[in-house]
C-alpha cells in the first residue's frame, strides 16, 4: 500500500482535503446552530417584553387585570411558540395560565407528545405601573429547539452532509486527476530510462505537456541520452578506426614475413627496412594510444607550477627550428610585449604545443609560413596562438578534428605517417587544465588554432 509515487499523492490530497472539508463543516454546523439559537433567544425576550408592555398598559387602563385581550396574546404564543405565561396578582394569586394549553391539546391529539428528555425552563418578571409592584408573570418555555425550529436545523445539516459528501468526491475525483496528471510525466522518464538501460538510445521524451519541474527533468534526460548515443557512436567509430589502422600495417607485415618464409623475396636491406617502417607505424600507434588514454584518465594529476608565456615560446623556437628548415617552412615567434604568468603542467603544455606545431608543420607547404604568439584575455585567460598557411579544413571537418582517428582527407594522414590522435589529446589535456580551444580553418587558406589557459589554478 502506499507504494508509488501517484498512489502516495492521491492519499495525502484526500487526506487533506477531509481533514479540511471536516472542521468547515464542523464550524459551519456549530456557528449555524448557536448563530440560530441566539436569535431564538432574542425573539423569545422580545416577545416576553411585548408581554409584560402589553398587561401593565391593561392594568393601567382598566386598574385590575383583564382578560382581553391579553389572554388572546398568552393563546396566540402558547399555540405557536410553545412560549407559556403564568399570570399572578401583587398577592400572589393566579390571575391567568396559559400553561395547561399544552396538555388540552396532547389530549386531543393536536401536538406532539413530550419527549421524555425534554427539560423546561421559566423565569419571572415583575410587573410594574408607576413604580408600584400589580404582579408577576412567569414565562415558561422549553430548553433548546422545539418541532419547526428543530426540523430547520435538521435540514440545514442535511444539507450540510451533502455538501461535505459532494466536496468530498469532488476532491478525490480531482486529485486522481492531479495525481495521473503529475506522475504520467515521471512514468514518461521511468520509461524512457528503462529504455535506455536496456540500450535503447534513440529514445527521448516528449516536452509537450509536461510540469516545468518535470520538462526541465526530461530536457536533461535527453540531453543525456543524446551523448550516450553520440558516445557510443563514437565507440563504434573508433573500434572500426583502430581496427582499420591496425589491419593495413598487419597486412603488410604478414605478406612480407609470409614472402620471406616462402622464399618468394630475399631479405635484403631495402625489404626489411620496408618491413620495420610498418612495424614502427604500430608501435606509433600504440604510443598515440597509450598517450591519449593517459590524457583523458579522470584521475590524471596535473604537476602545476608557474609557468611564464615568454620561455614556453623560447622553448618551443628551439625544438622545432630545425625540423622546420628541414622542410623549408619558415616559423616565426612573437614575443609578447610584457611577461605573463600562469599555471600550468609545464610537460603536458609542451606536449599539448608540441602536437599542434606538428600538425601545423606537416599540413603547411614548402616555402609557407608558421606563425606562434602570445594573447591575452582580460577575462583571466593566457592564450597561445598558432597560425599556419596550410591546407586548411573545410568547414564540416571543423566540429569532428577532436574526435579519434577522425580525419577529413583519407589520404593525407597515411602520407604524413599520423593516426588522428594528437589533437584526441590536445583536448583531452586541455580540458585537464580547464582550458579553451577555438579553431578558425579555412580550406586551402590555413588553420589557427588559439590556446587558452587561466592565469589562476
Amino acid at each position: 500500500m502506499l507504494q508509488t509515487l501517484r498512489s502516495k499523492i492521491l492519499f495525502y490530497l484526500v487526506l487533506i482535503s477531509m481533514i479540511g472539508i471536516l472542521f468547515v463543516s464542523f464550524f459551519m454546523q456549530w456557528g449555524f446552530e448557536e448563530s440560530f439559537k441566539s436569535y431564538i433567544d432574542r425573539n423569545r425576550e422580545k416577545n416576553i417584553d411585548r408581554i409584560i408592555t402589553e398587561v401593565e398598559k391593561d392594568f393601567k387602563k382598566h386598574g385590575h387585570f383583564t382578560s382581553d385581550p391579553v389572554f388572546g396574546l398568552l393563546h396566540e404564543h402558547a399555540m405557536t411558540d410553545q412560549l407559556y405565561f403564568q399570570l399572578f396578582d401583587r398577592f400572589g394569586q393566579l390571575q391567568m395560565d396559559s400553561s395547561n394549553i399544552r396538555g388540552m391539546l396532547n389530549s386531543l391529539g393536536l401536538a406532539e407528545p413530550e419527549p421524555d428528555w425534554e427539560e423546561w425552563h421559566s423565569n419571572s418578571y415583575t410587573l410594574r405601573v408607576d413604580n408600584k409592584i400589580i404582579g408577576k408573570l412567569v414565562a415558561i418555555y422549553p430548553v433548546g429547539l422545539i418541532d419547526d425550529e428543530y426540523k430547520f436545523i435538521q435540514t440545514i445539516q442535511l444539507y450540510i452532509y451533502a455538501a461535505v459528501c459532494l466536496t468530498l468526491l469532488l476532491s478525490i475525483l480531482f486529485s486522481m486527476i492531479f495525481s495521473k496528471k503529475l506522475t504520467s510525466g515521471l512514468n514518461k522518464v521511468s520509461f524512457a530510462a528503462n529504455q535506455l538501460q536496456q540500450h535503447n538510445l534513440d529514445i527521448r521524451i516528449p516536452l509537450s505537456g509536461l510540469p516545468t519541474e518535470v520538462k526541465h527533468l526530461a530536457i536533461s534526460f535527453n540531453n543525456l541520452a543524446e551523448t550516450l548515443s553520440k558516445g557510443e557512436m563514437l565507440r563504434k567509430q573508433f573500434t572500426g578506426d583502430l581496427a582499420h589502422e591496425l589491419r593495413t600495417p598487419l597486412a603488410t607485415l604478414r605478406s612480407q614475413i609470409e614472402a620471406y618464409q616462402d622464399g618468394i623475396w630475399e631479405p635484403t636491406p631495402q625489404r626489411l627496412q620496408s618491413s620495420h617502417e610498418e612495424l614502427m607505424r604500430l608501435v606509433r600507434l600504440v604510443n598515440e594510444l597509450e598517450k591519449l588514454l593517459a590524457a583523458e584518465n579522470p584521475q590524471i594529476r596535473l604537476e602545476k607550477t608557474e609557468v611564464e608565456a615568454g620561455n614556453v615560446l623560447c622553448a618551443l623556437w628551439e625544438m622545432f627550428l630545425p625540423s622546420f628548415k628541414e622542410k623549408g617552412v619558415h616559423l616565426h615567434i612573437e614575443e609578447p610585449t610584457e611577461q605573463l604568468f600562469f599555471a600550468a603542467d609545464k610537460d603536458k603544455l609542451m606536449q599539448i604545443l608540441s602536437n599542434i606545431l606538428n600538425n601545423a608543420l606537416k599540413y603547411t607547404p614548402v616555402g609557407k609560413d608558421v606563425t606562434i604568439s602570445v594573447q591575452y584575455e582580460k577575462e583571466g585567460f593566457v592564450g597561445f596562438k598558432v597560425q599556419d598557411e596550410g591546407a586548411g579544413m573545410s568547414e564540416d571537418d571543423l566540429p569532428h578534428i577532436f574526435e579519434r582517428f577522425y580525419r577529413g582527407d583519407k589520404s593525407r594522414d597515411r602520407k604524413t605517417g599520423g593516426v588522428g590522435i594528437g589533437l584526441s589529446i590536445v583536448k583531452a589535456l586541455m580540458d585537464a587544465h580547464k582550458g579553451k580551444i577555438k579553431v578558425k580553418s579555412r580550406l586551402n587558406k590555413g588553420t589557427t588554432f588559439t590556446l587558452w589557459f587561466p592565469l589562476e589554478d
